[in-house]
């Protein structure tokens, strides 16, 4: 398949971790144009290796360390955070960091760790990746809050109110290949606009049965473009440029 971009496609968000088969799986994205990945962590074993990743595939594989809400243990914490701080100036983002109002960790507790991680977001000038599942009110005004420059409200399937607010406060959602099927994620594509929105995979997240790929961005990019009835390669242009601009990474695909 011929690339539709030139300068290459930015896989804006998967658990590079979680894959086996890396490097065939980095080829296949190359192959179609996905040039750069940024992979994102959960807890510390998980940032050890995204870090790891980075520097084996450098220009390629771009790191970002998180703690998620669903790895949140009390017993973790601090050692956590503390490995987050001593590597984040390593990294294009903090993330994946949020909260899960339909995980079975308490909401005190989630909402105690994420404003600690957004300080360090502050701290460190970084953008934010997060997670607002059944939580997205309290997720941006937490944001907001704390003065996180920039964030993306990751696979945004919430209500057009917060969304609308967000989006005024200069802040980015990201979109995967559920647009397939999922309205609420359609309707969110279809409120922002093209320059606010990152196109992502959420590798290896299943859609309807299938384990996507970094390669399966542009599934995500023919859906946003039928959205936006708009050309895929615009569409494409336009996501790729958002992804640089916000993670600060080259223009320039690695050789």
């Amino acid at each position: 398949m011929k690339p539709i971009l030139r300068e290459g496609l930015v896989d804006a968000h998967a658990h590079l971790n979680e894959i086996e088969q890396i490097d065939q799986v980095l080829a296949d994205a190359r192959r179609v144009g996905v040039t750069r990945v940024v992979a994102v962590g959960m807890d510390r074993d998980s940032n050890e290796t995204t870090l790891a990743l980075a520097s084996r595939f450098p220009g390629q594989v771009w790191p970002a360390v998180g703690y998620h809400p669903w790895s949140l243990r009390p017993d973790t914490v601090e050692d956590t955070l503390a490995h987050i701080r001593a590597n984040l100036s390593r990294c294009v983002a903090l993330g994946e960091v949020g909260l899960d109002y339909k995980a079975k960790v308490k909401k005190n507790f989630q909402k105690e760790v994420f404003e600690r991680l957004l300080v360090l977001a502050v701290e460190h000038d970084k953008p934010a990746i997060i997670h607002c599942r059944f939580s997205h009110q309290r997720a941006h005004s937490m944001v907001r809050s704390a003065g996180v420059r920039q964030a993306v409200f990751h696979w945004y399937s919430g209500p057009a109110q917060v969304l609308e607010m967000l989006l005024a406060d200069g802040y980015h959602i990201s979109v995967t290949p559920a647009l397939a099927y999922s309205e609420p994620h359609r309707a969110a594509a279809e409120l922002a606009p093209l320059t606010r929105i990152l196109v992502e995979t959420d590798t290896p997240v299943s859609y309807q049965g299938r384990v996507s790929r970094p390669a399966d961005l542009l599934q995500t990019i023919a859906w946003l473009s039928r959205i936006k009835q708009m050309p895929e390669e615009e569409v494409a242009a336009v996501t790729a440029r958002n992804a640089r601009l916000f993670y600060a990474i080259p223009s320039i695909p690695p050789a």
